[in-house]
């Protein structure tokens, strides 16, 4: 039988977007997109939930210390998204529509490199309290 575990880190921050295709017209984006099109913008207070699956390590019992965890998801997402307009602050929604799907395969693969690939890695972003997506599905 497997020793896997899969242990979980939960991390917080808030930024605005606006759901938008270029090149549609305005009609269609406000069709498709609804009050998530606003040309204004709006935000929501996202919570991102890590899971990293692994074998125990013997020495520590630990299958990744969740402070380091921590630190890899503040240093590498949350410095670089919380309190921004992901439309116009990031180079990684210039030109990739920031929906919650959108948004957590980036972080995904931001996080994807920081940690061992001897885990499996699953991101889970809560856009609000009942809307969230699980990348890898």
């Amino acid at each position: 039988m497997s020793k896997k575990v899969a242990v979980y880190r939960k991390e917080h921050f808030n930024a605005a977007h606006r759901l938008h295709n270029p090149l549609w017209d305005e009609a269609t984006n406000h069709r498709v997109f609804g009050k998530c099109s606003n040309p204004h913008f709006h935000g929501h207070n996202y919570e991102l939930v890590m899971k990293v699956t692994g074998e125990p390590d013997p020495e520590t019992g630990y299958v990744m210390d969740m402070k380091l965890l921590s630190d890899i998801a503040q240093v590498n997402v949350i410095e670089r998204f919380d309190h921004k307009n992901l439309n116009e602050d990031t180079v990684e929604f210039k030109d990739l529509n920031p929906t919650a799907e959108n948004i957590a395969i980036v972080i995904y693969n931001i996080l994807r490199e920081k940690i061992d690939p001897k885990f499996d890695l699953q991101i889970r972003l809560y856009e609000t309290e009942r809307n969230f997506v699980d990348y890898p599905a």
